[in-house]
């Protein structure tokens, strides 16, 4: 069981720092290429608009958890209390 929760521990961790390092994934529906044929024509992969890279979903995970955290942290201009002087 230990062994088991340690594995996880470490995958999980090793997958983080991977999202760190390389945030970005070939595609996978057009394999990296960017274009997709269809019959006779060539088109731009819709996934990844011809870029070849998608966003891995642990970094897009990281980016929403800070966004998340930066929009509840940060005071706003509108969120000032207003005094009798302004």
């Amino acid at each position: 069981m230990a062994l088991a929760s340690l594995l996880i521990l470490l995958t999980a961790a090793g997958y983080a720092v991977l999202c760190a390092v390389r945030p970005f994934a070939p595609c996978r529906k057009c394999s990296g290429i960017g274009v997709r044929t269809r019959r006779r024509t060539v088109t731009l992969c819709r996934r990844c608009h011809g870029t070849r890279a998608r966003l891995r979903i642990g970094r897009r995970l990281l980016n929403n958890s800070r966004s998340i955290h930066a929009a509840g942290t940060r005071p706003h201009a509108t969120d000032r209390k207003a005094t009798p002087w302004q």
